[in-house]
């Protein structure tokens, strides 16, 4: 009955009613189409095949985890944990079949089995235990993080070759990752559209008691939707982790988030009852295209962000104005006519957009060459003093070079730094600079650089089982000796002390803790009463070393990974920093430098990050240019205290 109404009120409304009908109906697909319109405009580097290759295997992750979690929204429900499910089923898969030697395939049966037990288990807390699903889910994020960290020790594990295949390309062009993600949506959209448990995910979002009213189990029609969702997520962890040639136990962290965020803007509501797996894809392509041309244009990843959050903030403004609108309902099975119109919108819309963007591509006819040489900067964070240190030496000596220089920030995200290598591939930059967010991570975007002619300089930490042109570090393991032997020496040679050691995974931890422990060898005097991971984070190295002085009030020294954590250990240990405690960092960062004039930090071991930056950027620019540079530069660590901190510059 409200179908035939709206459909009069349409007819009677004409032309113009039709067309703000049209764009209600799919408006997700109208905003893909501006933006690629946009972006083809202000960028000639960002409609290329390559680079939309690009897009679709930088969005095959999250759009695998967003089928799955279409399932569970279309039903009503949320799920926070395919992010952590993901980690953790692809870090089974590596840790069965490589250190274990179980068969690839029985391996990726155990990778899908995990995710299903953990959809499983969610399901149950769900529909037995009367859990929330925001709680019961969110609960299963912290589970499945921390059982990815413990089976791998924190520290990423190897895939066999047959599994990291699944990251490579198809007749030396088309992407594995892509094919994945569309047999996915296909298997997702089948799943929606043509089964009795498709139609029970309807039925459940629409109206639960309705449901369970007309004889819907709808307990065990919960479990098995979470479950789907948990099989999703364990795919869209084997495709990430083999575009990484390795199982990180922190990757996908926060990937939920943009999960929801597709599904959302791909036109479901998180009230339930609507939602279709061609919108969750338009979504997934949305983000991937927004993020891809931001930084082709260069933006702020900091930018990057709150333009996303702007977009599904729009998205669900959207939703609202299509429901006061009457516009149609995108369940399933509303008839063959309707699909009749669904495809021949999408055959229109992609006729249009061909037509535009190639109007728009005589914009950037013969504007490549000439100008500055451009050189691409992918830095593991910006949220910590050192990287921004390295990224200022690395600016200043672009402009005193005439060197364009692009800034990237992977946040901590080895995927998102694959991500941002692939564009500077794709820009086809005369050269690039990565400080790896993990030395095995980078090693397929590194490859793919390599192929395509263009130099690479690896900066701080170097890439693993790829070819760079130079590495500019400082070593990590010789610093983590230098460390341990100031504090042993400060204590003479007895004591008890704690270290905080960095984000678990990365190889910057592993390393310095390495050296650490190597250097505390010489003193068996010297006793580590407790060893914790404090993330690189000032917060948490407060919270950790607040938390090891109940147990341990008698410390009398702290090592700390980095200057942030060592900084939080300080705030710690207040009156006793300096005093009763020393405490001694790493990095030199200018808080750092500020603490040891202060007296509260004994000293910090300086790797000098303005002139990693600098001398990163002047070898670049050596490659790009054929001259014949040092595979290896290293520059001195110093160790830095009252004595000599007015004479350090960084």
């Amino acid at each position: 009955m409200a179908t035939d109404t709206l459909t009069g009120k349409t007819g009677a409304s004409g032309a113009p009613g039709g067309l703000r009908r049209l764009l209600l109906d799919n408006g997700a697909l109208t905003a893909l189409i501006v933006l690629v319109i946009a972006l083809s405009a202000l960028s000639g580097d960002f409609l290329t095949t390559d680079n939309l290759l690009n897009i679709g295997v930088q969005a095959a992750v999250t759009a695998i985890l967003a089928f799955g979690v279409t399932f569970v929204i279309v039903s009503a429900g949320i799920d926070l944990s395919v992010g952590s499910v993901a980690a953790l089923s692809a870090t089974v898969l590596a840790w069965s079949a490589t250190r274990h030697g179980v068969p690839v395939a029985l391996a990726v049966l155990l990778a899908i089995a995990t995710g299903i037990a953990c959809g499983l288990v969610n399901g149950f807390l769900i529909a037995y235990g009367k859990l929330p699903p925001f709680i019961a889910t969110l609960a299963m994020l912290s589970v499945g993080r921390g059982l990815s960290l413990v089976i791998s020790q924190g520290s990423p594990i190897p895939l066999p070759d047959s599994v990291s295949h699944l990251g490579d390309t198809l007749g030396g062009w088309l992407p594995v990752p892509v094919l994945v993600m569309v047999v996915m949506g296909l298997i997702a959209a089948l799943v929606l559209g043509r089964t009795y448990i498709g139609r029970s995910m309807y039925a459940i979002g629409g109206n639960e008691e309705a449901a369970r009213l007309s004889g819907l189990r709808v307990k065990k029609q919960k479990l098995a939707i979470y479950a789907l969702s948990g099989v999703f997520a364990a795919a869209a962890g084997v495709v990430l982790a083999s575009r990484l040639s390795s199982a990180q136990p922190q990757a996908a962290d926060g990937y939920e988030l943009d999960a929801i965020a597709a599904v959302v803007i791909g036109g479901a509501s998180l009230a339930g009852g609507t939602g279709k797996a061609s919108g969750t894809l338009i979504g997934a392509l949305i983000l991937a295209v927004l993020r891809n041309g931001l930084n082709l244009l260069s933006v702020s990843a900091f930018w990057q962000q709150v333009v996303i959050g702007v977009v599904i903030a729009l998205a669900v403004l959207l939703d609202t104005v299509r429901r006061k609108a009457g516009a149609t309902s995108q369940a399933a099975g509303t008839g063959g006519g309707n699909r009749g119109r669904q495809a021949a919108t999408y055959t229109l819309a992609a006729v249009v957009t061909v037509a535009i963007v190639g109007a728009t591509s005589f914009l950037h006819n013969g504007s490549a060459g000439g100008g500055n040489p451009k050189v691409g900067l992918s830095l593991s964070t910006l949220n910590n003093p050192f990287f921004v240190q390295i990224r200022a030496g690395a600016q200043a000596e672009a402009k005193r070079l005439g060197v364009d220089l692009t800034v990237t920030d992977a946040q901590n995200d080895a995927s998102q730094q694959a991500n941002q290598l692939q564009n500077f591939t794709s820009s086809r930059l005369g050269a690039i600079i990565v400080n790896p967010v993990d030395s095995d991570a980078a090693s397929n975007s590194v490859k793919a650089a390599d192929r395509a002619k263009i130099p690479v300089i690896a900066v701080d930490r170097g890439v693993n089982n790829a070819r760079t042109d130079a590495l500019v570090a400082s070593d990590n393991v010789a610093g983590g000796e230098l460390a341990a032997k100031t504090i042993a020496e400060k204590l003479g040679g007895n004591g008890k002390i704690v270290i905080l050691q960095g984000q678990a995974g990365t190889s910057a931890a592993r390393e310095r803790a390495a050296g650490f422990a190597a250097g505390l060898k010489a003193y068996p005097g010297i006793q580590v009463v407790a060893q914790q991971p404090a993330d690189f984070d000032r917060t948490k190295g407060l919270d950790v070393m607040s938390n090891l002085l109940q147990a341990h009030p008698d410390v009398q020294g702290v090592i700390a990974a980095n200057d942030e954590m060592a900084l939080g250990a300080i705030k710690a240990l207040g009156g006793k920093a300096g005093r009763s405690v020393s405490v001694v960092g790493f990095d030199g960062t200018p808080d750092g430098l500020t603490a040891v004039k202060d007296g509260t930090l004994y000293a910090s071991v300086a790797q000098q990050p303005t002139q990693l930056g600098k001398i990163a950027v002047d070898n670049a620019l050596k490659a790009l240019q054929g001259k014949k540079i040092d595979k290896t530069v290293k520059v001195p660590v110093k160790v830095i205290t009252e004595q000599n901190v007015n004479g350090f510059t960084g």
